[in-house]
């Protein structure tokens, strides 16, 4: 099992208490993942249960791949008294640095039973080797 932890120093400092209050909640919006690399590319799943196609963007800029979304609560029913509630909603953000041999051109994003799969392409290796001709204009 790999445990999440927060570092700041070698030192604690006086803040540490509301740093790590704010870990945990930034943990507890956030959704699971989790990344793997095959020979075609990178995988990577989000555990998005309950959460519509439509309030979910992925985006790719300068190197790195951000989900956000929006988990919606459902109306309450007039009259009902409720014991208690676990249940999450709100907005999320989670965003993953891509590796230099990704190709951010290459993504794509399904969503099947409550999980969020990213596909990113790697680079063509061969692409951009050899020389490329310059067109020069006549000015």
């Amino acid at each position: 099992m790999v445990e999440k932890t927060h570092t700041t120093g070698l030192w604690p400092s006086l803040y540490d208490p509301f740093r790590s209050v704010g870990a945990r909640v930034a943990d507890w919006f956030a959704p699971a993942s989790e990344a793997s690399v095959r020979d075609e590319g990178y995988r990577i799943a989000l555990e998005l249960p309950g959460v519509a196609e439509k309030d979910i963007s992925v985006t790719v800029e300068d190197g790195v791949l951000t989900v956000k979304g929006e988990k919606r609560s459902e109306s309450e029913e007039s009259g009902d008294s409720w014991y208690f509630s676990e249940r999450q909603y709100g907005s999320f953000s989670r965003s993953f640095r891509l590796p230099p041999e990704a190709d951010p051109g290459l993504v794509s994003a399904a969503l099947k039973d409550g999980v969020l799969t990213l596909s990113v392409g790697r680079k063509d290796p061969t692409r951009g080797r050899g020389a490329t001709e310059i067109p020069i204009s006549s000015g």
